[in-house]
């Protein structure tokens, strides 16, 4: 698959580069907004971009270009991924992160009409942001997460999920920071450390994570309703909360 490569201004006035994954067979009108890590790039996400494409979901990743090493600026990447969203016509958008890219996507989805629900991937909150967002947030905020770790803060993520009625979390034991990005590579590997059978986990948050988009996208029936990633969304459905 060869996505079509674009740009727009950020209103910070830096350029944003993105790449464009159409379905060959598209199953629905909505766009997936598909955020990284810190200080990664979207080619971090090209796997799940992929398998979201193969779904016949329409997915967009982009580069943050305002984040710098001292000041993650997470804010205005969240205002980033909505600008995103608005130049591809979108009607109705789930917004997915990665990391800190998990915080701006929902930063992205808590004023904008056209959300219909954020999944996070091993969220890492900062300065409580993400938990005062999530008191409020009229979507369902999704989300995997791995055992803590000192690279995903020590899955202070979950206290998003604790602070949102419509929170719903599942647990990937044994997975890595960089089993929820995909391909990752030896700098994260490196700091945060290899999982045993990498690639599986690495599989399974890609299946998981297509189910449960697909299910908040109401077409699971025609995209995973068969796979076992969907059989496994239905614990998603039926979760609340933290979940160990």
């Amino acid at each position: 698959m060869v996505p079509a490569a674009g740009s727009l201004e950020s209103t910070s006035g830096c350029r944003i580069d993105t790449l464009l994954y159409r379905p060959e067979r598209p199953r629905t009108d909505a766009l997936v907004v598909l955020g990284h890590g810190f200080l990664r790039d979207q080619g971090r996400m090209a796997g799940l971009a992929e398998a979201l494409a193969r779904a016949g979901i329409r997915t967009v990743t982009l580069d943050f270009c305002n984040s710098r090493f001292w000041d993650g600026r997470h804010v205005q990447n969240g205002r980033d991924m909505r600008r995103v969203a608005e130049h591809l016509g979108a009607h109705r958008v789930v917004y997915v992160g990665f990391s800190a890219g998990g915080l701006s996507a929902l930063v992205a989805a808590w004023d904008d009409p056209r959300a219909v629900g954020v999944l996070t991937l091993d969220l890492v909150d900062d300065g409580r942001l993400g938990e005062g967002l999530a008191r409020t947030l009229r979507v369902p905020l999704l989300g995997l997460q791995g055992d803590p770790a000192p690279c995903n803060a020590q899955a202070n993520g979950l206290a998003v999920f604790a602070a949102s009625t419509k929170a719903q979390i599942l647990r990937v034991p044994g997975a890595t920071h960089c089993d929820f990005e995909s391909p990752t590579d030896w700098l994260c590997e490196s700091v945060c450390g290899r999982s045993d059978s990498a690639a599986d986990r690495r599989r399974e948050v890609i299946e998981r994570s297509v189910a449960i988009v697909t299910r908040l996208l109401g077409t699971e029936s025609q995209a995973t309703a068969a796979t076992p990633a969907a059989q496994r969304s239905d614990e998603l459905a039926s979760a609340r909360g933290p979940q160990t």
